[in-house]
């Protein structure tokens, strides 16, 4: 196992001493002492030792993983020893940030060559280059011939670099390579990137020294050997560095009174624009697209002397990249007065002087939060400057207890996909086009990866039976790739187009596209929805569309059948593909404080006491403390405050749209959308097969609701096991769309679907056409087919959280969560979000707030109050 070990902070004088000078006379004039990053990392990648650095965004990371570097090339280039290689490679996530990161390092380069030219010292001119999918040909072929010194690219891009006969030459003597947001690779990016990482250092002569670079983030081992990779004889260090920067964070409300006030949501946008015009540039984040344009609209709209297209903006995936580009350069040009934007400004570009950044509702995590507050105050030493504007309780008691986590230091851990059957296979064929290979050797150099190293022998021969050919898919044109001898256990490629078809049919992430909803039987579309919001529904779920509902009967390619006319309430909103699913670890940080809060309120605590309590607490102001103190009593009153030992469940009886009486399970199961997906889908298919009668499902982060004319909910409860888990939750998934599409994006990973052939792109309809087929002749094949299993993983560990539900059922079994199934007349206050969350899309925010005061009535009515 690799060896993990803390960097220690150095003193600046051990930096000075191996600092070129030329390099520590410009490091000193423009920046005068080094950060404390930089006492823990410039000497540790100056002596060649792996390290990861973590450290709060805008802790000066970028500069502490090339200073030594530079420096190494300012002396190599000063003897005129500068060689035409590849001394060091940096990789990043986001494009975006490999042309910020190549501007950060030319000009650095230009002011010490101009340095060197008054010193009369002759400097080697040091070169550095971008290469991404966008770079020219013509640039890539200047590249082959003159490599740069120092190569800035993407993930999928240095994948493609790796298999290219003459260019790959140029990494044989690699030195350094920087891995930086590695915070934003805990998926099948991340796990690509972690095989590459091995394939480079089988390919160099020379060890890279991996230096990570990463904001805020948990657990650091794990990080750290994702780096790294697992290997007895490699050793990494981790330099976590501490905050030195002060951060200014606050729970906002536009309203004392959350339920009764009226003019809710225009206070809302006056809170916003008064933060706004106290600052010289506001970043808002809303956490969806749509929320962003509409935010926007409402500014420009409500304020139109102020705000116009000139001074405000939005920015998100949705738009063009061009668009993006010209937001991103007025920002930092300092031309926008405020930008408003969904999760793309998250990671860590640079946008300029930022002030202020505002979070309109939760960001679900500590880590997103701090990532996100961290924009402002972007440069050393500069105040972190967040406030959070919420506008409902649930929310107010979420983004108090992510403040708590922020000002605290605790952070959500992240994890990285482990044993990606598809993405194996499309690097085992990457690997195959460079060598031919000995079985042993791939295994062996595969295992090294952190993302394989348990790997089982068994699942990577199954990968390379599927791209030997062996499971004779040719009719479905699925050929064979690589060859494989069983007497000499060799690897080879197979065909002259081997190079060209990986090439062009390279990455991870997943074409998607906008699917037509047609009426069933007639075939008449009345709109288009997005292939995410089609993932996340099941046949029967009804949903709004253009005002109206409809109800999902089944899909053909990239169309879905639905019924018109429909009287059942909403199951899903619209914009629940977008919403960030709430983290496990503050789910469960939210359960903590609601026993604290429930243990002083059964007990003889006084108000005061408990709202002086929740102010200390949270490190929030008094407003906040009583309107969370309220929030709680009338739960507590009307029913019970559900928490980390006690899971209640509410059991009562609602009415469709038919006025049709049918019973309802509410389920307050405070553990984050992922989990509830989980729980939910396993409860709801036992139930359904024991009756034979469909069950209705809502989930949000809170908890769950099961709906139908028979729930025998005990019987399903003893039944579900951490043991049993698994295999109802492949039942019950086995038939759903969303796991047909999963298995379209596993089989173009694979590269069983070819998104390009020959020059020719195929549409998304095409693919899911092609997978639709294919995953009909597999299954008749076998169950266990490689990458119909990966599918499946991906549904349960990546979509959902199959493994934190699992704890979640062993607490159960142990008695550290007692279930308490409670008979109610009405929906509890905790339940009021989740069961107005299918309305969404057909009720106005204003009459969600009188729906939210009349049931607020009610309840006081219930309790006598």
């Amino acid at each position: 196992m690799t060896e993990i070990y803390d960097v220690k902070e150095r003193p600046s004088k051990d930096i000075e001493k191996v600092l070129h000078p030329l390099v520590k006379e410009w490091f000193m004039k423009k920046f005068k002492n080094f950060s404390l990053a930089q006492k823990y990392g410039v000497l540790q990648i100056w002596e060649r030792k792996d390290v990861l650095i973590s450290a709060p965004t805008g802790g000066t990371k970028t500069l502490t993983a090339f200073l030594s570097i530079l420096n190494y090339l300012v002396e190599l280039a000063s003897k005129n020893e500068l060689e035409d290689r590849i001394y060091a490679l940096y990789t990043s996530p986001l494009k975006a940030l490999v042309n910020d990161i190549s501007k950060n390092l030319v000009e650095p380069l230009e002011e010490i060559q101009e340095l060197a030219k008054k010193k009369k010292v002759k400097l080697q001119k040091i070169r550095v280059a971008v290469r991404t999918g966008d770079t020219s040909q013509y640039k890539r072929a200047k590249m082959a011939k003159n490599p740069p010194h120092i190569l800035v690219t993407t993930p999928e891009t240095l994948a493609i670099v790796l298999t290219t006969k003459k260019f790959v030459e140029n990494f044989k003597y690699l030195e350094f390579c920087v891995v930086d947001e590695i915070h934003a690779l805990d998926n099948k990016r991340g796990t690509y990137l972690s095989l590459s990482l091995e394939r480079l250092n089988e390919l160099s002569n020379i060890y890279p020294v991996k230096i990570g670079l990463s904001a805020t983030i948990e657990p650091l081992d794990e990080v750290a050997r994702f780096l790294v990779g697992i290997d007895d004889k490699r050793s990494v260090g981790i330099a976590d560095v501490p905050l030195n920067k002060d951060i200014d964070v606050k729970v906002l409300t536009p309203s004392r009174d959350l339920i009764n006030d009226k003019d809710m949501y225009p206070k809302m946008y006056s809170t916003l624009s008064k933060l706004i015009e106290k600052h010289q540039t506001t970043l808002i984040f809303t956490n969806t697209r749509s929320a962003t344009e509409r935010v926007v609209n409402h500014l420009k709209e409500k304020f139109p002397t102020i705000y116009g297209d000139e001074n405000i903006a939005a920015h998100h995936s949705s738009l063009s990249k061009t668009h993006r580009y010209e937001i991103e350069e007025k920002l930092r040009d300092g031309e926008l007065k405020v930008v408003v934007c969904s999760t793309s400004l998250e990671l860590g570009i640079d946008i300029g002087f930022i002030d202020l950044v505002i979070m309109l509702g939760s960001p679900k995590s500590s880590a997103r939060a701090l990532q996100r507050i961290g924009r402002a105050g972007h440069k050393l030493h500069e105040t972190a400057k967040g406030r959070f504007i919420v506008s409902d309780r649930d929310d107010l008691v979420e983004c108090s207890v992510i403040q708590k986590e922020m000002v605290e230091g605790k952070i959500n851990t992240i994890e990285f996909p482990k044993n990606a059957l598809d993405v194996l296979s499309q690097q085992i064929y990457g690997m195959a086009i460079y060598k031919i290979w000995d079985e042993k050797e791939l295994f062996e150099t595969i295992k090294k990866s952190y993302c394989y190293h348990t790997l089982s022998r068994k699942d990577f021969l199954d990968v390379i039976s599927y791209l030997a050919g062996e499971y004779a898919l040719e009719k479905n044109h699925v050929y064979a790739k690589i060859w494989y001898d069983p007497e000499t256990k060799q690897i080879g490629k197979r065909g002259k187009m081997a190079r060209v078809i990986y090439m062009t049919n390279i990455g991870t992430i997943p074409d998607e596209s906008f699917v037509k909803v047609k009426l069933s039987p007639s075939g008449e579309q009345v709109g288009v929805i997005d292939e995410g919001f089609l993932s996340r529904m099941k046949k029967g779920d009804v949903f709004v569309l253009g005002g109206k509902t409809y109800q999902y009967r089944y899909t053909r390619g990239m169309n879905l059948y639905v019924a018109g006319n429909v009287k059942r309430s909403p199951t899903i909103p619209s914009w629940f593909s977008e919403m960030l699913p709430l983290s496990f670890d503050s789910a469960l940080e939210i359960n903590r404080f609601r026993k604290l809060i429930k243990e002083r309120m059964s007990g003889k605590s006084k108000k005061s006491d408990t709202i002086q309590f929740i102010q200390e607490h949270l490190h929030t102001n008094k407003t906040t403390a009583k309107a969370i103190y309220n929030y709680f009593e009338e739960q507590h009153n009307f029913l019970e405050i559900p928490d980390s030992n006690t899971m209640v469940v509410e059991r009562c009886k609602t009415m469709d749209r038919k006025g049709n009486s049918k019973n309802q399970l509410i389920f307050h199961s405070m553990y984050g959308r992922r989990v509830n997906d989980v729980l939910s889908r396993a409860l709801g298919y036992l139930m359904a097969r024991s009756k034979k009668r469909d069950i209705e499902i809502g989930i949000n982060d809170n908890g769950f609701y099961l709906a139908g004319s028979k729930l025998p909910i005990e019987k399903a409860l003893d039944y579900l096991t951490k043991e049993s888990l698994e295999k109802i939750l492949s039942e019950a998934v086995e038939r759903t769309d969303v796991l047909s599409r999963r298995f379209r994006h596993c089989a173009t990973r694979a590269l069983m679907i070819l998104r390009s052939y020959k020059g020719r792109s195929k549409t998304v309809g095409t693919q899911q056409m092609r997978s639709h087929f294919l995953l009909s002749t597999i299954k008749k094949l076998t169950k266990n087919f490689p990458i119909l299993r990966e599918a499946r993983r991906e549904v349960l560990e990546d979509l959902m959280d199959i493994e934190n539900a699992k704890k979640v059922l062993q607490w159960i079994r142990d008695k550290r969560i007692k279930i308490k199934i409670i008979e109610t007349k009405l929906p509890s206050p905790f339940a009021m979000n989740l069961v107005l969350q299918g309305h969404a899309d057909l009720i106005k925010m204003e009459d969600k707030q009188a729906f939210l005061r009349r049931m607020h009535e009610l309840h006081k009515k219930s309790i006598g109050k």
